[in-house]
């Protein structure tokens, strides 16, 4: 019996010419890829496309927008690489999965990886590593305000193209979710998911709080994405976060003088809860807890650093502690069955090695097809 491909397709066209457009008509009802009687999806991966799959645009319910861009990753560079890091590790993950069954079969798929953010990545760090070599930008320094300016250009010209991209995908029907790049790359995509979805709860899944204003002086910094989100987008409603075990005095004033629109599960206080025992320190009674404080709509921003640095030992700002990749499984599962919608998601700080070794990619790809499953699942667009 010959060895069948993963790349012979699922596709809803019986034509041999598959269009990319995402200027077809509004979808009224989700798409139901037909499988072909020749593909198997627990052969090799042979196809270009994200997990070996080549859905195209126009068939996917779920389109991954990716954005190479670092410029202000503050203790190491390296994951503008992520995108394409995790779409070749993708091809290594067993399509089957024990929460979500076959995911693979709802249609998702990746735009290309854009050369223009990435060539805008690297101008844009080459401009602000002095700035941050210096701890931020000094007041008077000529030199440090002119990178500033060509950075916060750099970082606005990502958040239209983030915006654009994810305007496109929801008018056609489908939902848009992202691969960074630095985390302050969504900041795009949640402010279009804001409008359409008032009141919007975001998940945040990160070692850091990322609530510093403008930090190091960079209006879209890594650090500042969460500040933005909040005093920038009113329509968003609320944000929860989790794992967090690096912050400031005035991101911890920042959380608790939110009158409770931020909610902080410090990484600390889970394990406090952990240690003293009993059915309240049950992971299950914790992530329970954690969707409880979520509104209807959900959008999941998870900075891999969430996780314990033996997962992601080359991302940016690793930090001790963490959650295990268990329990974020548990959690997304949790999630999952809540009755509450995920309306998108990003998966971000995802970097290769310098040597060009691939465990974090590996494991971003185990983690975005996680994040795949859990939102998938929550739009009705898997059995169970």
């Amino acid at each position: 019996m010959p060895t069948r491909s993963r790349s012979k397709l699922p596709s809803t066209s019986s034509s041999t010419t598959k269009t990319t457009s995402r200027k077809s008509a509004a979808r009224n009802a989700p798409a139901i890829p037909a499988i072909p009687a020749n593909f198997d999806p627990d052969a090799a991966a042979t196809g270009d496309g994200l997990f070996g799959l080549t859905t195209t645009v126009a068939e996917a319910n779920l389109v991954v927008i990716p954005v190479p861009f670092d410029a202000t990753t503050s203790y190491r560079p390296g994951t503008a690489a992520g995108p394409a890091a995790v779409l070749e590790a993708s091809k290594q993950v067993d399509l089957e999965d024990l929460q979500y069954g076959a995911i693979w079969r709802a249609g998702f798929t990746m735009l290309p990886i854009p050369r223009e953010i990435a060539a805008l990545s690297k101008k844009a760090r080459a401009a602000a590593e002095p700035v941050i070599a210096a701890g931020g930008a000094e007041e008077g320094n000529r030199a440090h305000a002119k990178a500033l300016a060509a950075v916060n250009a750099a970082s606005a010209r990502v958040n239209a193209h983030v915006a654009k991209e994810a305007r496109a995908i929801l008018d056609s029907g489908a939902i848009p979710a992202l691969l960074g790049g630095d985390h302050a790359s969504p900041f795009g995509l949640i402010a279009e998911l804001a409008e359409r979805h008032p009141g919007l709860g975001v998940l945040q899944i990160d070692a850091h709080a990322d609530l510093r204003d403008a930090f190091e002086g960079f209006s879209f910094s890594h650090a500042s994405i969460f500040h933005n989100v909040m005093t920038r987008l009113p329509k968003v409603g609320k944000l929860v976060q989790v794992g967090i075990r690096d912050f400031g005095s005035r991101e911890r004033a920042f959380v608790e003088q939110s009158k409770g629109r931020v909610e902080c599960f410090y990484d600390q206080h889970l394990r406090d809860r952990a240690f003293a025992g009993g059915a309240r320190g049950s992971w299950n009674a914790i992530s329970k807890d954690i969707v409880k404080r979520l509104p209807r709509d959900v959008y999941i921003s998870f900075d891999i650093d969430g996780l314990t640095p033996e997962h992601c030992p080359n991302t940016g700002t690793p930090v001790p502690g963490g959650l295990t990749f268990p329990e974020v499984c548990h959690l997304l599962e949790v999630l999952a069955k809540s009755g509450k919608r995920v309306v998108g998601f990003d998966l971000c700080e995802v970097a290769p090695g310098a040597r060009g070794e691939d465990w974090n990619a590996n494991v971003g790809a185990r983690i975005l097809y996680k994040l795949l499953g859990c939102t998938l699942r929550t739009r009705g667009l898997l059995g169970g």
